[in-house]
């Protein structure tokens, strides 16, 4: 991390701290006795879905998931997100070794849909997004700016509710897969420490947790709960030589046998690849309410964090592969040449490019690049080379990294947040109770790239860069009522109804100079800005607020009928307005069953950031290393797109609100002491917001000029800018581009499945069991790929078949005295890896185990196994092409087998 970031997070770690030591303080400390795992809520009465106070799950006439403290921490994972995808069959989340930012914040799914795609919720209340637009998220998750989940430490939350339906006409934008709503603790007494370490059985990717939760009493009518925790995780590698460094290698270039010395990364394989470092995470959770009197409550929930994650990218090569390509465009990557000379022939071979530091034409002059020969066309021109290294005035890199660099990326992460309301009764009448809330969250991402170069400033490059940062900030108000109204039903007509602001803002950060200059080199076929992730080049900053108004109304009709009814209408500053609406039911046939269904409207507004991204990332297509842009449809550079894209016929592409509409049928009933519940769904989802499919960018400059035939998007931005059709000063940045996408609604789609879930507890054995069963299947289909700006094929097949249709996991705990044991079957079934054209990779098993001992009332001493049988996901067949073993989106990671051992101690 660099200096200016420590500093600026070491000042906010200690703000945070020493605003809770006057609260502290202030309070009578007293520490009694409390259970080691929170219990869950008696009859787990949920709070998620319905505004009823006293509704259980069973009772919801849709499906809530109640999974408590216990369940939930089973897994030796330390992010609460790997710790969901095990609890929650349909969720998934990946690791993501290259993927520019979001290797920073992860994208979930839920249901197969997009991260933004699903609210999230802390105590009830909607959770601000955070900071990273995923520009690679696999696929599914392209362009999505979804919650940072990882933010959340796991031994904050009393329980977790996971309401699977449609929610919007309740909750706003997003509700569309579900809802996640993270309870947190309440306990006013006793403490909780933990203490985790674990690592893989091929003994990389070491990782600790140290968490600690203390419950105090505030006075007799209130209590503050506080939880801290600091984890690190090391990075894995699981990668392969490549195959055009092998080939290098083989054929006599020895600088490339020498690339892991130069590059520290690893002592076998040119190319960081597996599961990326995290460092110096830091969480900080309070909860806490005053009872102020019988008829007002306040309360207080924030957190503080931040965390540093470091990931590869793809190796730049020097001299490239047996079919002549391969090499780095803009980096080392030059004309064909003269064999004998270096001077440009189009039929000479290939080159190292090498550039004229006074300027073409000016002074000395160079040659245009070192041939490629020898064994298999791989070895530069020794005396050529020789003769650029001793001309002051002639470079290339070649000089600097003999054997080509593979850059390091990652960045600081800081996540902050804070919910002051008042709740409480108003006394009219039967009660009309109320809830007024108002909260602030920001989730920042500041980005450091090192061990590359801006090309375009040659040998007076940096090799370390500071490309900027973005934050996400959210400010929001609630006003929420609740009351209760005989009206001849066999329960009371519970009436809820409220308002609700919210403003959201998207800021980007200006990087270090170098890292989008435009450099003397540029015109000679250097690339610009830092490589592997150029930096933003102006501070700008978007916002957008939105007001709504909801009713919401369900009752016991009979002693067998309970009806939910909700409508909500929403206004958005940018997008206009939306009102969706839900009607739900269920229905006791007797004590054991019951019927339930629900049909549902919502929607997802588009992001501020969404709208304003400005976003440069390198991505491999079919084996290549292109530069692709994201812009904004309202800057001059997005513009440009606009008028390219209409110039087919098809229309002008806009950005607004999607539509989704949900279906839902289920039965629960409990059977020889175990209970089920199985429910369908069907969710129809319009308009959604995308990055369409890649335009190239050379083309879209060819059309702004009348129809011109430029040979490269520098030379067209340097002829449009001399004739005034452009600024060259609106495409800072975008002179080595390749393609381009924008945001706009664009596909539709259809997602199917079901979901079931059961428990059974007994006897055995004179110990107590517990069997609990988790599954979902889950499909999606493209139903239209759009029209003014369709999404391509590969986006297709990722959303189809990227990740697994049935998921399932079987779990038996057993407690037999002081021990307890856990064994868990999950089952992955098979999908297709459509980043490597892979189909039809095999549905595996793995198994966890867990063994917990409690020596005495406080101490519990755990040890456990997650892949009991080390299993990886298949190879990549081309695994050399790019050094990938396995597939990054692989539903289980490709990390093996690991262990852990744990210490807990409550008192």
């Amino acid at each position: 991390m660099h200096l200016k970031l420590q500093k600026r997070t070491f000042k906010k770690s200690t703000l945070a701290i020493a605003c809770t030591l006057p609260l502290l303080s202030a309070l009578p400390f007293q520490v009694l006795s409390q259970e080691s795992e929170t219990e869950a809520v008696p009859e787990n009465i949920i709070v998620t879905g319905t505004r009823v106070f006293d509704r259980s799950a069973a009772d919801s006439p849709v499906p809530v998931d109640v999974i408590g403290a216990q369940e939930f921490r089973q897994n030796s994972s330390s992010d609460v997100q790997d710790l969901l995808r095990t609890a929650v069959p349909s969720f998934a989340v990946n690791a993501q070794p290259i993927s520019d930012a979001a290797t920073i914040v992860r994208p979930a799914n839920l249901r197969g849909l997009s991260p933004d795609n699903v609210l999230v919720l802390v105590n009830g209340k909607r959770r601000h997004r955070g900071s990273v637009i995923s520009f690679l998220g696999g696929g599914i998750s392209d362009g999505a700016q979804g919650v940072d989940i990882s933010a959340i430490p796991s031994l904050a939350l009393k329980q977790v509710e996971v309401l699977k339906d449609g929610a919007s006409s309740q909750y706003g934008s997003d509700a569309i897969a579900g809802v996640l709503n993270f309870i947190l603790r309440d306990d006013a007494e006793g403490v909780d420490l933990q203490a985790r370490y674990g690592s893989t059985y091929e003994g990389d990717g070491d990782n600790f947790i140290v968490a600690a939760n203390i419950g105090l009493p505030l006075g007799d009518n209130g209590f503050v709960n506080l939880t801290g925790e600091f984890r690190e995780a090391d990075a894995t590698i699981r990668s392969v030589v490549r195959d055009d460094v092998q080939f290098a290698i083989d054929n006599g270039y020895t600088p490339a046998a020498d690339f892991s010395a130069i590059n520290a990364f690893t002592d076998e394989v040119p190319q960081y690849w597996g599961q990326p470092d995290v460092e110096d995470d830091f969480k900080l959770f309070v909860n806490s309410e005053y009872e102020i009197n019988e008829k007002a409550t306040v309360y207080l929930f924030g957190n503080y964090g931040e965390r540093t994650v470091t990931g590869g990218f793809f190796y730049r090569n020097v001299v490239g592969n047996e079919s002549g390509g391969g090499q780095r465009g803009g980096v080392f990557a030059g004309p064909t040449v003269d064999p004998l000379t270096g001077l440009a022939s189009d039929t000479g071979v290939n080159s190292v490019l090498v550039g004229d530091l006074d300027g073409l034409g000016v002074g000395g002059e160079c040659i245009a690049g070192i041939p490629l020969g020898g064994s298999g066309g791989v070895i530069p021109d020794a005396d050529l080379l020789a003769e650029v290294v001793a001309d002051d005035n002639c470079f290339s890199f070649i000089e600097t990294f003999p054997g080509g660099f593979t850059p390091r990326f990652g960045g600081t992460n800081e996540d902050q947040s804070i919910t002051v309301g008042i709740r409480g009764d108003l006394d009219i009448g039967n009660g009309l109770y109320y809830d007024f809330s108002g909260q602030r969250g920001s989730n920042r991402t500041d980005f450091v790239i090192e061990n590359t170069i801006n090309a375009s400033l040659g040998p007076l490059t940096p090799t370390s860069f500071e490309p900027g940062g973005q934050e996400q900030t959210e400010t929001l108000f609630n006003l929420n009522f609740v009351y209760g109204v005989d009206i001849g039903f066999y329960s009371d007509l519970n009436i809820a109804f409220g308002a609700e602001y919210r403003e959201e803002e998207f800021d980007l950060f200006a990087g270090d100079a170098a890292s989008f200059e435009l450099g003397p080199l540029a015109s000679q076929g250097f690339a610009s800005s830092s490589n592997g992730f150029g930096g933003f080049p102006e501070d700008t900053s978007a916002s957008q607020d939105s007001t709504a108004f909801y009713i919401d109304l369900e009752a016991e009709v009979t002693e067998k009928l309970t009806v939910q009814t909700a409508i909500r209408t929403e206004n958005f500053s940018e997008f206009g307005s939306t009102t969706d609406f839900k009607l739900a039911g269920l229905y006791h046939l007797n004590d054991s069953v019951r019927l339930r269904g629900a049909f549902s409207t919502g929607f997802h507004a588009p992001t501020a950031g969404q709208a304003n991204i400005t976003n440069v990332t390198t991505q491999n297509v079919n084996g290549v290393l292109i530069d692709q842009g994201t812009l904004p449809l309202s800057s001059v550079a997005g513009q440009l797109a606009a008028d390219f894209v209409e110039s087919a016929g098809n229309g002008r592409p806009d950005l607004g609100p999607e539509e989704a509409v949900n279906y839902s049928v289920g039965i629960g009933f409990d059977i020889a002491g175990s209970n089920w519940t199985i429910d369908a769904y069907q969710i129809e989802l319009e308009d959604r917001v995308a990055l369409g499919a890649n335009v190239d960018f050379l083309d879209a400059l060819n059309f702004a000029g009348g129809g011109a035939d430029f040979e490269s998007v520098s030379e067209a931005l340097t002829i449009l800018d001399a004739n005034g059709t452009i600024d060259r000063a609106d495409f800072l940045g975008l002179d080595d581009l390749s393609e381009f996408r924008f945001f706009s609604n664009s596909f539709d789609t259809t997602t199917r499945g079901i979901d079931v879930v059961g428990n059974l507890s007994f006897d055995l054995a004179g110990g107590e069991s517990r069997l609990t069963v988790a599954a979902n299947y889950n499909e999606t289909e493209v139903d239209d790929v759009g029209v003014l700006n369709p999404i391509d094929d590969d986006r297709v097949a990722a959303i189809e078949d990227l990740l697994p249709n049935l998921r399932a996991n079987i779990s038996w705990s057993h407690t037999q005295g002081k021990f307890t044991t856990l064994l868990r079957a999950n089952y992955f079934g098979g999908w297709d890896d459509t980043s490597n054209g892979v189909d039809n990779i095999d549905a595996e098993v793995l198994i966890d185990a867990q063994v917990a001992y409690q020596y005495n009332d406080n101490l519990k001493l755990i040890a456990g196994v997650d892949n009991l049988f080390d299993t990886f996901p298949e190879e990549n067949p081309d695994a050399g092409a790019l050094g990938q073993l396995y597939s990054q989106a692989s539903p289980f990671g490709f990390n093996g087998g690991s262990w852990y051992l744990e210490v807990r101690y409550a008192y």
